[in-house]
């Protein structure tokens, strides 16, 4: 077996419907909210990224590409092959926005 032929923890682990109620759960109370299809790597399974309107985003495994488009259609909001269409700014900014208010908060941390 090669160097990188085992993975750390055995096998990986798949998408479950803990994984699914939570982006249900996390849609139902955002505004806006848009998914985003990433593919199947070696490390991880078939994600499934919810990005809302202010740039919010969450994360899990899906059960593949059409799982992807079926839960998107039961949440009645669009979906995109992050491949084909890339990230939304939107969370970009989200992003560096919380580094901004962290580095701030730490910053009072410091010299409160």
């Amino acid at each position: 077996m090669g160097l990188f032929g085992r993975r750390k923890g055995g096998v990986r682990r798949g998408a479950d419907s803990a994984d699914a109620e939570h982006l249900r759960s996390w849609a139902a109370v955002r505004e806006g909210v848009e998914g985003f299809v990433e593919p199947r790597t070696t490390v991880t399974e078939t994600t499934m990224l919810l990005v809302a309107k202010d740039g919010e985003w969450t994360r899990r495994r899906i059960s593949g590409p059409d799982g992807a488009r079926k839960l998107a259609r039961s949440l009645k909001i669009p979906v995109y092959d992050v491949q084909l269409v890339g990230y939304p700014q939107r969370m970009r900014d989200h992003d560096a926005r919380q580094k901004i208010m962290r580095r701030r908060e730490e910053q009072r941390r410091l010299e409160g």
